[in-house]
């Protein structure tokens, strides 16, 4: 089995909707082609950021077809199912899609931390016996709907020869970094990528070499020049580059964080990217007060302002 490349960021993209809910496929092509032009050459899709578990099989089946066109394969579909049978079959469409990995979604039910460990193992090998595709496993947080694993099932989890990536998404500096030691010492090396976006080039500093982040769609280059400049060990120019990145990035995420989905949509709708910034109910979105602060955030980091001078405004 071949594994990807996801040294890299790697947006969790958002999903376009019409003001009647439904999928804009058309829209949706003309956003994935702006976020490749942006320098990125891998998404995720069907994640949380884009709404995927409110989306039908046949919708997230055409996502999946739609960037993977775009991308040449170079997709990581979010899994989430309610069942193990039910995860197998869209793990079953990600493939015969032509993407390049599985995005494991951590299911409700691993949240009953008591005597839930064996049920978290059996599913992510069920899955990976059933269809043959990389699998980045996910370490997130509770406030976003995740479980975090304790170090003993994350090495299990690890061993399983589908897996290739972990995304840790705690939102904490301790865990990350508790993490980033448990790995070194497993004997089987996978790519750490940060899920966290609240502190982004911290996460570099302290062993990510990849991301994978909802706030990937947003300020795309200085995110990917930021990186690199870690990578090249030019501190000053990542740090400045950092004041730039991670106060919007905690706009987006600030609290109640669940709220990061509509932030995202209306930040891209006032950059000129999408027409609106529809989220499909039971989601709303944002109030007035709330698009303000979004459009404030934007415009610190100078995002409208360059949107403004490619116009020629």
């Amino acid at each position: 089995m071949k594994f990807p490349n996801l040294e890299t960021l790697i947006p969790a993209v958002v999903t376009p909707m019409t003001p009647e809910f439904e999928v804009d496929e058309a829209a949706a092509r003309r956003y994935l082609t702006w976020v490749k032009a942006q320098g990125i050459r891998a998404v995720a899709v069907n994640a949380d950021t884009g709404e995927g578990p409110s989306l039908s099989r046949d919708e997230r089946r055409r996502l999946l077809e739609i960037s993977a066109d775009i991308f040449s394969g170079e997709v990581v579909a979010g899994l989430y199912a309610s069942t193990t049978r039910e995860a197998i079959a869209l793990a079953e469409d990600a493939r015969r899609a032509g993407v390049a990995a599985l995005l494991m979604f951590p299911l409700p039910v691993f949240r009953e931390r008591a005597g839930s460990e064996r049920v978290i193992y059996e599913y992510h090998r069920a899955v990976a016996e059933a269809v043959e595709l990389p699998m980045v496993l996910f370490h997130l947080q509770p406030a976003l709907g995740g479980a975090e694993y304790s170090p003993d099932l994350l090495a299990r989890l690890i061993e399983l020869p589908n897996a290739c990536a972990l995304k840790e998404a705690t939102f904490d500096v301790r865990s990350f970094t508790e993490t980033v030691a448990l790995l070194g010492q497993l004997p089987k090396k996978i790519t750490l990528l940060t899920g966290n976006d609240n502190f982004i080039m911290q996460s570099f500093l302290l062993g990510a070499v990849g991301a994978l982040l909802g706030f990937g769609t947003l300020v795309v280059r200085e995110q990917l020049e930021m990186i690199r400049a870690v990578g090249k060990r030019d501190y000053e120019r990542a740090w400045k580059l950092h004041g730039i990145v991670q106060p919007l990035a905690d706009a987006i995420f600030a609290s109640p964080v669940r709220e990061y989905r509509a932030r995202a949509k209306e930040a891209l709708r006032l950059m000129g990217v999408l027409e609106n910034a529809v989220v499909r109910p039971p989601l709303l979105p944002l109030e007035e007060s709330e698009r303000q602060r979004v459009r404030e955030a934007l415009e610190r980091a100078g995002a409208l302002a360059s949107v403004a001078s490619r116009r020629g405004e």
